[in-house]
């Protein structure tokens, strides 16, 4: 028999939480770590701005733009490169500013464009794939492949000049699409690299995104247009319509009919000759073929009116053996006739 006691065996080790036969307590934690406060809860109008949860509102008439613009879209690059281009529309959402601007991919541009109409502002994000693309386009690549990203320089300005070109005929195409809904003029402003310096609306700001995606013969990549919401308040409403013409119960016909039948409707009109005040006496006691004194000379203006509502002035007179009425004054519904 083999007795355990005659080997000289090393102690076990200690079991986890303890460290030289004690046991880790708060205060040693807390100077492993440090000391790790309760974390503050956001409360209050703070915890509404910095919320990432947006409501998110659909803007249908802002998808119809959008698909108008891939037909158009697609049609000017083909002009400008000579190429088979293929655009598509990959999703239009909603976030915020600042979390847009921190997903951008650098190297990248970003042009700043200003829509004249509203006097405001929206920015159109370029990557470098869909910029070494436009930009192998139209110096003559080959294509077939992907383009080449050289990273660690900044952007020639024959690059940026190029890239300049396709986001005014995509600026040019979006402002014909939006035309049926509010003609706009849509202006590439400037474009910048770093999108730090085309900060166009605070980090918590709502914005609408429409990304489309741009594919010539085998390389391409995406370009982005950004709206504030508050650069599409002027026509948010019509936006928030579900097909286009929508008059959320207007209707133009039946507007026009109304008003010409309204034209075409007979009033009776009155002239005053005159007011005198009596009493109740003197009212009772007036017979036929008694005469009241009206105070007015044949010659003065008396009042015109509808409904008991005065008009205009006009005089008295005779026409063709007739008592005739002559307005000296235009009928109006905005100004005061004067006594």
């Amino acid at each position: 028999m083999i007795d355990l006691e005659d080997f000289d065996l090393p102690d076990p080790p200690a079991p986890p939480g303890e460290m030289g036969g004690g046991v880790f307590d708060q205060a040693d934690i807390d100077a492993l770590f440090g000391d790790v406060g309760p974390i503050a809860r956001k409360s209050g109008l703070r915890a509404v701005i910095e919320s990432k949860v947006i409501s998110h509102e659909r803007l249908p008439m802002l998808e119809v733009v959008c698909d108008r613009v891939v037909r158009s879209f697609a049609s000017s690059m083909r002009n400008l490169t000579s190429d088979g281009v293929d655009v598509s529309l990959e999703e239009v959402t909603s976030t915020r500013f600042g979390e847009f601007m921190n997903r951008v991919a650098l190297p990248a541009m970003v042009g700043v464009f200003k829509i004249e109409e509203w006097e405001s502002y929206g920015l159109v994000t370029v990557d470098s794939n869909l910029i070494y693309s436009v930009v192998d386009a139209l110096l003559g690549g080959r294509g077939g492949g992907s383009a080449m990203v050289i990273d660690g320089r900044a952007f020639t300005t024959i690059e940026t000049g190029l890239v300049s070109r396709m986001l005014t005929l995509a600026l040019n195409d979006f402002s014909e699409a939006f035309a049926p809904i509010e003609p706009v003029n849509m202006n590439l402003e400037r474009i910048e690299t770093n999108p730090r310096f085309a900060a166009i609306a605070g980090v918590s700001n709502i914005c609408a995104t429409a990304t489309f995606r741009v594919d010539m013969d085998g390389r391409g990549g995406r370009f982005t247009l950004v709206f504030p919401y508050a650069t599409l308040e002027p026509v948010r409403d019509k936006l928030l319509q579900r097909f286009m013409g929508e008059k959320s119960g207007r209707d133009s016909i039946w507007e026009a009919h109304m008003a010409a039948e309204v034209r075409k409707t007979n009033v009776s009109m009155s002239v005053l000759l005159g007011e005198k005040a009596m009493s109740i006496a003197d009212l009772r006691n007036l017979e036929i073929g008694q005469t009241i004194a009206l105070h007015k000379s044949p010659d003065d203006a008396l009042d015109v009116a509808c409904g008991g509502v005065k008009l205009a002035q006009g005089q008295i007179g005779q026409r063709n053996g007739q008592v005739a009425v002559r307005l000296i004054n235009d009928v109006s519904s905005d100004k005061k006739v004067k006594q």
